[in-house]
């Protein structure tokens, strides 16, 4: 399931992110990637163990807790910290899988990579090619969303970044484990989350139906979910 969430940064809030990457003192994104991955992998990273990343990082966690969206779709139980990537021109990230563990940096927890998240810190005007594309059940999809917005899939999707052919692409990318970790269970939790809240709109919270559904899914939550 490919979830986009937009305005999850607003314009300022880009804005400001973006002030602090220019100054910011970028590496090879190779040097952070597995044998197989630094072989397609050519971009530039930020160093996500000192400044600006850290503190930007938080920023876009705190956004994540405060976003009902996110929250429904991926049922967060770990996030692992924001990274920061830049795509010039000719640049690009060819197809690969994320690593399935991921260590979390400064703890001694590990992570499993349900689902992987990019939000996109430049304009879509502002640069050519660098698509995000993410194969699924249906094929190949293409992501290039406004400033600010997000997407959300599942991180045993094969993707890769287009080649950029002009301007400069920016954009934050993270992973999370979630509280459920099978993909069809969390798709029909987060429908069924959907469907709960319209129908809220609708008929009100306290509907005979609303109620209803409402206990479905806390129950098949209580069901599925395994908090670490």
């Amino acid at each position: 399931m490919l979830i986009t969430i937009p305005e999850l940064l607003s314009k300022a809030e880009v804005e400001q992110i973006r002030t602090h990457l220019e100054s910011a003192n970028w590496q090879a994104g190779s040097q952070t990637a597995g044998s197989i991955a630094r072989k397609v992998k050519k971009n530039q990273q930020l160093d996500d163990s000192k400044e600006p990343a850290i503190s930007l990082g938080h920023h876009i966690v705190r956004a994540l807790s405060q976003h009902p969206t996110f929250i429904s779709a991926a049922l967060p139980d770990k996030i692992y910290p924001p990274k920061f990537n830049r795509y010039s021109e000719n640049e690009t990230y060819g197809a690969h899988v994320d690593a399935a563990l991921m260590q979390v940096p400064e703890t001694n927890q590990t992570l499993r990579t349900d689902l992987s998240a990019t939000i996109f810190l430049a304009e879509p005007d502002e640069y050519e090619g660098g698509e995000l594309s993410i194969e699924t059940q249906y094929g190949a999809q293409t992501v290039k969303l406004a400033a600010g917005d997000m997407v959300l899939y599942p991180s045993t999707s094969l993707h890769q970044v287009t080649p950029v052919t002009k301007g400069v692409r920016v954009a934050s990318f993270f992973w999370i484990q979630s509280l459920v970790s099978d993909i069809q269970q969390r798709e029909t939790l987060f429908n069924l989350d959907q469907t709960v809240q319209q129908l809220t709109v609708e008929l009100g919270q306290t509907h005979s139906e609303v109620v209803n559904l409402s206990g479905i899914y806390h129950n098949l939550l209580r069901q599925w979910a395994k908090p670490s």
